[in-house]
């Protein structure tokens, strides 16, 4: 094996001061193992792009940063990837806005970089491409000669197969999609949902090792569920609540981006409806509901954030007194080290998002607890992190009084049992941690046989502008 080279839509900072969480904590020792690249797209956009990779190098990696004009990048990410694809790829297809430009910049973005990444990969590399922003990737670097073992994995949810043809290019997508060597997704429900649009699109024949023949040539699938350095984030809250006092009440806590899949409307009118039919818990526990924004751009994020300050105005207009905010609402980003504090320091972890690839919050909320007094997990069922975590208490969010019950039996519960549930979970985290899940996939993706490149003439390229028949 050469390099692992890593694409995704932003890249890391180039000198290491943001990898506190996410994808880069996850994939930056397997990038250092063998000198890895991570091409990610430049934090600004200039009317005059570069028309090759931007290379920086970290003592661990090095970063290629590509550039594009910024009307291009409006329209392949704010548009077709978040007013298009990110509805559909969560059920809401009411929301999608389509766009022709849109789909022509979405293609567009995918073609101008694979031309980047040809002319920087070498043979026994291994590309690991990562979620929706990019599924054309792989079409258009075999169209240009690639043969090496390309990966995919996607971050978010697949839907149904009647929610993915509401997408215009629904064909060409699941046609992209299938010129990876290995596809990762997050659940066994995506997986299923996966398998039904490849037979429904490209006639695919689900093979008894799990995988798709699709056109003479076996594409790999896999679920392959991401997770967080637990001990680590289990450390940083531990060391960071030394000296820290709890908070005066029992402390319900939500962290989230502010999005219209993350279900916040809904969890306020369960907590609504827990304390209107709880009396006596009013002035006895408050919600702490972190929301930084994110694509103020979109209109319907836009909508999101007045709903949800309507909603907390309303609950605590409605039973605030002078002493007590039942909902206290922060709407900006928070460092890693003081929310895993939080964490640490709350008695009900809320995640209930309507619609979820996995959920982190979910699993640094378990990560973060004191296992003699932990709390407990409030864990939506349409997480993915759901599959993975049954000792939490699961919720249907789009049910106030599921949730107000939910919340009351996680403020009663007597502490054997919290014990019980959070040493059960906590147990599983440790094993199936974040360097489980990279090194999983690319042990599945290294096992693949490099391509014959024949078959790739069988899919037409894609045609901007233009719909799928």
């Amino acid at each position: 094996m050469g390099r692992l080279v890593i694409v995704s839509n932003r890249a890391p900072s180039i000198d290491g001061t943001g990898d506190s969480g996410g994808l880069v904590v996850a994939l930056k020792d397997a990038l250092a193992k063998d000198g890895g690249l991570w091409i990610g797209g430049a934090p600004e956009q200039t009317d005059t792009p570069a028309s090759s990779l931007v290379f920086h190098h970290r003592p661990d990696f090095d970063i290629g940063l590509f550039e594009l004009e910024p009307q291009l990048y409006r329209d392949y990410y704010f548009g077709y990837s978040n007013s298009l694809l990110w509805p559909a790829l969560h059920g809401r297809v009411d929301l999608i806005e389509v766009q022709p430009r849109y789909a022509a910049a979405y293609s567009e973005v995918s073609r101008r970089l694979a031309r980047m990444i040809s002319d920087t990969v070498r043979s026994d590399d291994v590309i690991w491409v990562h979620d929706y922003q990019l599924i054309p990737l792989a079409h258009e670097l075999r169209v240009l000669g690639c043969r090496n073992r390309i990966g995919f994995f996607l971050h978010i949810p697949v839907p149904g197969l009647e929610t993915f043809k509401a997408i215009p290019e629904w064909r060409d997508l699941a046609a992209w999609l299938a010129e990876y060597d290995l596809i990762g997704v997050q659940t066994q429900r995506d997986l299923a949902h996966l398998i039904n649009i490849f037979r429904h699109t490209l006639r695919g024949e689900l093979r008894s090792n799990g995988n798709m023949g699709i056109n003479g040539r076996e594409v790999v699938l896999g679920c392959f569920p991401i997770s967080i350095n637990v001990e680590g984030f289990r450390r940083l809250a531990e060391e960071g609540s030394i000296g820290t006092p709890p908070p005066p009440l029992p402390r319900l806590i939500g962290v989230d981006r502010l999005d219209y899949s993350k279900g916040l409307p809904q969890r306020l009118a369960g907590y609504e409806t827990f304390l209107s039919q709880y009396a006596r818990f009013r002035s006895k526990v408050s919600l702490l509901q972190i929301a930084p924004p994110t694509r103020d751009d979109v209109e319907a994020y836009r909508d999101i954030r007045e709903e949800l300050e309507l909603r907390a105005g309303h609950i605590n207009g409605l039973y605030g007194t002078v002493d007590w905010t039942p909902v206290q609402y922060i709407h900006r980003a928070l460092p890693r080290d003081e929310l895993a504090v939080l964490f640490r320091l709350s008695r009900v972890g809320l995640v209930t998002p309507l619609f979820d690839g996995m959920n982190l919050v979910a699993k640094e909320y378990v990560a973060a607890q004191d296992e003699t007094d932990p709390g407990v997990l409030i864990l939506s069922q349409f997480a993915g992190a759901a599959e993975e975590m049954p000792q939490a208490l699961i919720v249907n969010p789009h049910d106030p009084q599921d949730m107000a019950e939910a919340i009351k039996t996680a403020l009663e519960m007597p502490r054997a049992e919290r014990i019980a549930r959070h040493e059960a979970l906590y147990d599983y985290l440790a094993n199936h941690d974040v360097e489980y899940w990279s090194s999983s996939f690319l042990k599945r993706l290294l096992a693949v046989e490099t391509i014959d490149l024949h078959w790739t003439s069988r899919y037409s390229a894609y045609q901007p502008g233009v719909k799928a028949s």
